[in-house]
């Protein structure tokens, strides 16, 4: 762009736009010599610039200077980035366990994550989840739970060491490590029934095993030894739609079964696989206000499951009901050859906890609440 003068200040100075140019460059030369020793023509090319300046439209000066603005800023945050590394399952498993990753269970201790809350946090936070509820709905049988959120901290810090849930304690319920069939016995008998529909579901999905990947959809869990793999249906009160659609007839199951846990944190249903060799590290489940159901799918020998100190074996077709708020382990000491121990985990409702118990503790644990 060229700025031209308004005009001459000087009737002895050769304009340069008039002066006699035999070529272009000449003019050019001219015409900056011209300029380069005249005050008053900078002092015009000052004037001219600014008013050309306020001429322009400010919306889009402002537009510009934000798009710059975000330039810079994007080329400061990309530079102070550092190249990632490609990591392999063993890596991210090791990395799990030195960030708080215990027998598969992360313990995060964010204050938005019910089940991993500090016990003083949590408790503001259920008890403001219960009145919520109270609100919505009535206080009609909350005796139970309420008794249970204002003195958590002392049922937990009393209980004896064979039962400790890490998250919430339900007063007054029967404890016992194992549940008799009869416990939940429409359910038992609905998955028996079913035994071979989610046997072939779990061949099919087994089938994508191999030496050097974990198959789409799996969880590796951390163990001391052995390998300890989780195909999840619903996790945590949360479905897993791509998984659902692998095992559709198991899924549909879900939905006949009258007390399965599925709309609070507390709910899961999977398929759970040991390899042979593998040992569970003795742990706590976080609440007793379910019973945790295992059917057999491929039971081998030497498998165990020990609650409280008390050991169970599995057996294909079968179910097997148990309180994991106790202390408990499971373990594979099979040879390889024998393959596998497999069962389907669901978790169903503590046959002593009432129906408007269940509605409010749906409310409180939701999922993201």
């Amino acid at each position: 762009m060229v700025w031209v003068p308004l005009r001459p200040t000087r009737t002895d100075r050769r304009a340069p736009l008039h002066a006699p140019t035999p070529r272009g460059t000449t003019m050019s030369l001219e015409w900056l010599v011209g300029w380069s020793w005249s005050l008053d023509g900078l002092r015009d090319f000052i004037a001219t610039g600014i008013q050309s300046f306020r001429d322009c439209d400010a919306t889009a000066l402002a537009a510009v200077a934000c798009l710059m603005v975000l330039f810079v800023w994007y080329c400061y945050h990309v530079g102070r980035e550092q190249p990632r590394a490609y990591a392999t399952v063993n890596a991210l498993m090791q990395s799990a366990e030195a960030n708080g990753v215990q027998n598969g269970y992360v313990y995060c201790h964010s204050p938005e994550c019910v089940r991993c809350t500090h016990h003083d946090g949590l408790n503001q936070k259920l008890y403001h989840n219960l009145q919520e509820y109270a609100k919505r709905y009535s206080w009609s049988g909350m005796g139970r739970i309420h008794k249970g959120i204002r003195e958590q901290g002392r049922y937990l810090n009393s209980r004896p060491s064979i039962q400790k849930p890490e998250v919430f304690f339900l007063p007054d319920l029967p404890t016992m490590p194992y549940f008799s069939r009869d416990a939940q016995k429409h359910d038992v008998e609905l998955l028996e029934r079913n035994f071979q529909t989610i046997l072939c579901e779990f061949e099919t999905l087994y089938k994508a095993f191999s030496n050097c990947s974990l198959p789409q959809g799996w969880k590796m869990n951390s163990t001391p030894s052995g390998e300890w793999f989780t195909f999840y249906l619903v996790n945590q009160g949360m479905c897993v739609p791509r998984n659902c659609r692998r095992c559709p007839r198991t899924y549909r199951l879900l939905g006949s079964l009258r007390t399965c846990i599925g709309n609070n944190v507390f709910g899961n249903a999977c398929i759970s696989v040991l390899s042979p060799g593998t040992v569970i590290t003795e742990h706590y489940g976080p609440t007793n206000i379910r019973i945790r159901c295992h059917l057999g799918l491929k039971t081998p020998s030497n498998c165990e499951l020990v609650v409280g100190g008390e050991p169970q074996c599995w057996a294909e077709g079968r179910c097997l009901l148990f309180d994991d708020s106790f202390l408990h382990t499971a373990f594979h000491e099979g040879a390889p050859e024998d393959g596998p121990r497999v069962v389907f985990m669901v978790d169903l409702w503590h046959p002593n906890v009432a129906a408007a118990e269940r509605q409010a503790l749906d409310f409180i644990f939701a999922p993201g609440r």
